[in-house]
């Protein structure tokens, strides 16, 4: 369920209080006075059978005394009154409750569920406070205070929270569009509000705060959806394993590891912060200067300590500062004193009249690399603030926006920093705050990278897999009652999937056995016990690097049998391994690739530094499959180990490419075999050569826990991708990719102006460039979107014809678009597009196909008669038709 009847309980015409008091200070008596003191015009019931009237307003006894079924009722009653009282609002028409009665047992909770869904009534809460959406005068809550009307949306598990976030907003005169306490969030969930509000009018920016996540596939698909409109940005808390215990104690539900909401927050294109402080900032940054492009930062001062504390602060955060060009040097040098800094912070000095720091700024914006400015100025008693900011105005307000304003002090400065803001320019107290700021705009805009990808399950170019001896083994390696694959299969499934693996042999728990396979293998060798029990090998000297000869290896094997058996006597010795042993490089990096099943993602992909350290050096990061090349090489840069593995002094770089090969091709093991629980390749080992894997375990689970039906982000559907003959041409139906971006415009730019306005209503083929990107960076959970494809002789793709349905969170209804080139009008084109649609939201069960059809577009009425449509005159439109396709009845 999502937004369905979100409506009735977030702008409701109509509010009734079960449970309203009289009695000072419960929440009943709270709850009454807030909603009828905070300007909401629309219709107030109280119920409450010990009471007679409010305020002079009539008491009702029971819901079914009242004189309308209020769109919107606020429980606050004991916990076993609370499954009841749903089934009467329900059967009386209300759509929506907000229950703040803590306490109820999961047999309640489940009941008041069963009550409310037959007629899809919403829940917000249990034990929560309530909500605000102050452009209404709406306080359904229990609060202390109201709020501010403005464009940010909150929305937050814990009650706490909402309280002294009203609190501290109103100090600071921060207005919000909507707050939201979720409680329990039996059924209003993060998923659902983020929908609603991605699509909100009234709000601008969209900030939560997340202790956990129970339906993260839902999660992620309105997340994203809602990143792409708009800021999100997260407080989640638990990065402190005492703060996971504590948040799994607070909603009762399980939280994933931390490291793994890291990455899923990015993967959607959201911002994680820390304190709620930090909410705040962020959404001011990237409201007034998220058109900034620039990743370096250029400090302009007029004082050297606030330069010098700014570029600490950089350095700290990882914000790179820009080099000054020769040019730019020379232009600064023409109207700057002598003793000027000459580099990066650019040190005007204290004297400085208005007109050096508009010369300045004029010849740092002239500087194309120089990325985004941080203004920092100290009150002087040479020229007041306010001179120079009305000076500077001019430039730093220019769009895309370049400066970042910092006036330090206090009264003095106070009309300066009223002079940027007027002029819409992102001011902060201190130039930590500012360096921050940026910091967290450069994040935001590498996750904002990582939403537009579009990773299949399966790479293109990847070559094919032997998937099916990798099945076969698994399943041999299940139906043997083993949930662990030896050192050897191990290897044999990563070799199916193209990784490269080191030459190994298995033989038996036999010294002779061993110095014969390391004969065949050649030396020198490396060998190391093979037993079910004994995961790392390491820990009880059951590996043995560099043997040459077959003495040494026979010797050696002995000695480890006699060590291991002494060391752990229960463990089963199944054999041993022999491997070559791995010449490496200067430089070569020892990294580890792992996957496991976080609880609340699903599959998840590691990546770090490896080797027997690799728990003390704890230099990792994850990511959530499926990945392509562009996510990999994100997961590698979020890493320490990717510094070395770029090449330093006389090293050269790794492979990057291998690497990435084998992130991808691990992605797509997951994708394609659902019994792997876990998987390790440790050590890595990566150089200038090339990558090859010296060590592998995996386990595998008759549960089946990955798989691309697992994973918490959707993979791009290859495998809907068909080639055909089609009246002479051969075409290509696929969905619709990001990388198409340049083809679409292409394909946009060649339609006949009165197609489009026939298409969408106005005649306009330029398209920005963000409504460029929303046609073609789909989120295929929730859309779908064909395109026929024709390749000419050189083999270059050009679009012929697109046809796409966005599904309503419900899948309840899909609106449906479709355009063809001008020139192929008639040919049949639309036909084939429209009957891939049908068939594929038919699939999905899609309840219904609909449109809003000009009604002088007589082709497309034609056909979607003949398709079976359904026609009829808008009820809101005029001059348009209305066409339905029942799918699922």
């Amino acid at each position: 369920m999502s937004i369905r009847h979100l409506d009735h309980l977030l702008a409701p015409a109509s509010v009734a209080v079960i449970g309203a008091s009289q009695r000072p200070a419960s929440v009943g008596a709270t709850v009454w006075r807030n909603l009828n003191g905070n300007g909401f015009t629309g219709r107030c019931y109280a119920v409450n059978p010990k009471y007679a009237d409010f305020d002079g307003a009539r008491a009702y006894p029971n819901v079914a005394a009242l004189p309308e079924a209020p769109e919107l009722a606020i429980v606050c009653t004991p916990p076993a009154s609370v499954p009841g009282l749903v089934a009467e609002l329900a059967a009386a028409g209300t759509r929506a409750a907000v229950v703040l009665t803590a306490g109820l047992d999961a047999a309640q909770r489940q009941a008041m569920l069963d009550a409310a869904r037959p007629s899809v009534l919403r829940i917000l809460g249990p034990n929560c406070i309530g909500m605000l959406v102050p452009h209404l005068g709406l306080n359904a809550s229990f609060a202390h205070v109201g709020a501010l009307p403005g464009e940010l949306a909150f929305v937050t598990q814990s009650g706490a929270l909402m309280t002294a976030m009203l609190d501290w907003s109103r100090s600071r005169r921060i207005g919000f569009s909507h707050l939201v306490s979720l409680g329990e969030h039996a059924d209003v969930d993060f998923g659902d509000m983020l929908d609603y509000l991605g699509s909100d009018a009234k709000t601008r920016a969209i900030l939560l705060y997340i202790e956990s996540i129970e339906a993260p596939r839902k999660f992620m698909s309105a997340a994203r959806a809602a990143a792409r409109n708009k800021p999100v940005i997260v407080v989640k808390s638990g990065r402190s394993a005492q703060g996971q215990r504590a948040a799994a104690s607070h909603t009762g539900a399980l939280a994933g590891s931390d490291i793994v909401y890291d990455a899923a927050l990015a993967r959607a294109g959201m911002l994680r912060v820390d304190t709620m402080q930090q909410l705040f900032l962020a959404a001011e940054t990237l409201t007034r200067f998220r058109a900034n492009r620039g990743e370096k930062l250029v400090i302009l001062t007029n004082g050297g300590g606030a330069g010098v504390m700014a570029a600490d602060c950089a350095e700290q955060f990882g914000v790179e500062l820009a080099e000054l060009s020769p040019a730019t040097i020379a232009a600064l040098d023409a109207h700057m004193p002598a003793n000027w800094s000459r580099g990066n912070p650019v040190d005007i000095i204290g004297d400085a009249p208005a007109e050096r720091y508009v010369r300045a700024l004029e010849a740092i914006n002239a500087d194309p690399e120089a990325g985004a400015v941080l203004f920092v100025h100290a009150p002087t008693a040479i020229v007041p603030s306010a001179e120079i900011a009305r000076a500077l105005v001019p430039l730093a307000s220019q769009s895309p926006p370049r400066v970042l304003g910092c006036w330090l002090g206090g009264e003095s400065v106070e009309e300066a920093r009223q002079i940027f803001r007027a002029a819409g320019i992102a001011g902060f107290e201190t130039p930590e705050e500012a360096v921050r700021a940026f910091e967290m705009l450069v994040t935001y805009r590498r996750n904002q990278a990582q939403l537009i990808e579009a990773a299949p399950a399966r790479p293109e170019q990847a070559a094919e897999p032997d998937l099916k001896s990798v099945r076969a083994l698994v399943q041999q390696v299940l139906g043997s009652g083993r949930e662990m694959l030896d050192e050897a299969e191990a290897k044999a499934v990563l070799a199916a999937y193209g990784i490269p693996v080191v030459a190994t042999l298995r033989v038996g728990p036999d010294p002779a056995a061993a110095a014969e396979a390391a004969r065949t293998i050649g030396f020198p060798v490396v060998i190391k016990i093979l037993s079910p029990d004994i995961s790392h090998k390491s820990d009880v000297g059951g590996v043995v690097l560099g043997l040459d000869g077959q003495a040494q290896v026979q010797a050696a094997a002995a000695d480890m049998l006699a060590r291991v058996r002494a060391q752990r006597p229960a463990a089963r010795i199944a054999g041993l391994t022999v491997q070559a042993m791995v010449q490496r490089r200067a430089g070569a990096q020892e990294l580890i690739v792992g996957t496991s099943i976080d609880r609340a993602f699903g599959p998840v992909i590691l990546f770090g530094q490896g080797g027997t350290a690799v728990e003390v050096l704890a230099d990792r990061a994850v990511a959530l499959p499926p990945l392509n090349e562009p996510l990999a090489r994100a997961l590698v840069a979020r890493t320490r180990v990717a510094r070395l593995l770029r090449g330093f002094r006389d090293t050269p770089p790794a492979d990057e490419a291998a690497l990435l090969r084998v992130l991808v091709a691990v992605s797509q093991l997951l994708a394609d075999v659902p019994q792997i629980a876990e998987l390790d390749i440790n050590p890595l080992i990566a150089d200038a050569g090339g990558a090859v894997a010296l060590d592998a375990r995996i386990r595998v689970s008759m549960a089946a826990p990955a798989g691309a039906l697992n994973f918490a982000i959707r993979p791009y559907p290859a495998q809907l991708a068909q080639s055909l003959a089609w009246r002479g041409r051969r075409l290509t139906l696929r969905p619709v990719r990001p990388e198409d971006e340049a083809q679409h415009l292409e394909f946009l730019q060649h339609l006949d102006p009165e197609d489009v306005r026939l298409r969408v209503f106005y005649s306009r083929r330029s398209i920005e460039r963000t409504e460029l990107a929303r046609l073609t960076q789909i989120d295929y959970e929730r859309e779908m979107a064909f395109v026929a494809i024709e390749r000419d002789a050189q083999g270059v793709e050009r679009t012929l014809g697109v046809v796409r349905a966005i599904a309503d969170p419900d899948n309840v209804e899909a609106e449906f678009g479709i355009i063809v080139r001008s020139e192929m009008k008639g040919e049949g084109l639309g036909e084939l597009l429209m009957k891939q649609i049908i068939d594929y939201q038919r699939g999905r069960g899609t309840r219904r196909l609909v449109a809003t059809v000009l009604s002088e577009n007589t082709r497309m009425l034609q056909l979607a008669r003949e398709l079976g449509f359904r026609e009829e005159a808008h009820k809101h439109e005029p001059g348009t038709r209305w066409v339905e396709l029942e799918l699922n009845p």
